[in-house]
């Protein structure tokens, strides 16, 4: 099978969990995630499978959406509620404005220091490895870019506020969390956190495991359609069908030119991409123009 399926993943999971747990419900070993999504948090895994693999680092690459409850007053040793308790501070003088204003001063691009909890590799070690053994290493802030935070709602008499952020990939929530509590000066950490978005995948269109299991033994004929083929990846591109007498070139991803195309509308502007299809209709690769040439970027 070759798709992307829109995984909700459940807290408690790691990504390597559903990947694992999918191979044995669909009996597939050609199956990837799309980046990590911490076992505290729940939300959307997109899931590629077969030839969709290879679009694994473009849906990482994607922006998403976040909703996250944050706890004022702590700072722990992983930047979430899970860690161990570092510092405790008074909240009683922090206002519902001020909680504003911090989060809001992170809009925008900027850099953040990912935490040593987290899979970031530094001199071939995941820093979560190096956190384990008691080890704190140096680390370069990283350029992020959030470009929405909305508070949902705020309770400073129970010391917790909640948030919507949509950023860019890399983007740290709870590390936003914490950043946001050292900003008002009492510390914070991630309480809750579930991922709504990934690209145009969204938390309604998702299915858990047990659901994908169900629909696969009961209704296998449903699940196929809750599959997404590895080409609506790229909405908004140019389709272009390969006339029969070029197909071989396609095949062994060779240069195409013009004369070989026959467009689905128009073909793309030059420097733009486009997605290529056999003459039987079939999605082969993503090629981009330059001038009469086409060149392939990725063969599927």
């Amino acid at each position: 099978m070759d798709g992307i399926i829109n995984v909700y993943k459940e807290a408690g999971f790691t990504s390597h969990d559903v990947v694992a747990k999918l191979r044995g419900v669909l009996g597939q070993k050609k199956i990837g995630h799309t980046g990590t999504l911490d076992p505290i948090a729940a939300g959307v895994l997109p899931v590629c499978c077969g030839k969709a693999t290879k679009v694994c680092e473009l849906l990482a690459d994607r922006d998403k959406t976040y909703q996250a409850v944050c706890q004022l007053g702590i700072v722990t040793d992983t930047q979430d509620i899970t860690g161990a308790v570092l510092e405790e501070n008074s909240v009683k003088n922090i206002t519902e404005e001020e909680v504003a204003q911090a989060a809001a001063s992170f809009l925008g691009e900027s850099t953040q220091l990912p935490p040593m909890y987290s899979a970031v590799k530094v001199n071939g070690r995941k820093l979560y490895e190096l956190a384990r053994e008691g080890k704190t290493v140096e680390r370069n802030p990283r350029p992020i870019m959030i470009s929405q935070i909305d508070i949902l709602q705020m309770n400073l008499e129970e010391h917790i506020f909640s948030m919507e952020v949509t950023c860019s990939k890399g983007t740290y929530i709870r590390t936003l969390c914490h950043d946001i509590g050292q900003k008002l000066g009492v510390g914070a950490a991630l309480q809750n956190l579930v991922r709504t978005r990934v690209g145009n995948f969204m938390i309604g269109d998702a299915l858990t495991i047990d659901e994908i299991e169900h629909m696969y033994r009961e209704d296998r004929e449903a699940f196929f359609r809750q599959v997404s083929p590895v080409d609506s990846l790229f909405e908004g591109d140019a389709k272009v069908r390969v006339k029969e007498a070029c197909t071989k070139k396609l095949l062994n991803g060779n240069i195409l030119k013009s004369s070989c195309l026959i467009p689905d509308k128009e073909l793309p502007a030059d420097g733009a991409d486009c997605l290529v299809y056999d003459a039987e209709g079939n999605f082969r690769a993503v090629y981009r123009r330059a001038g009469s040439d086409y060149t392939v970027i990725k063969m599927f």
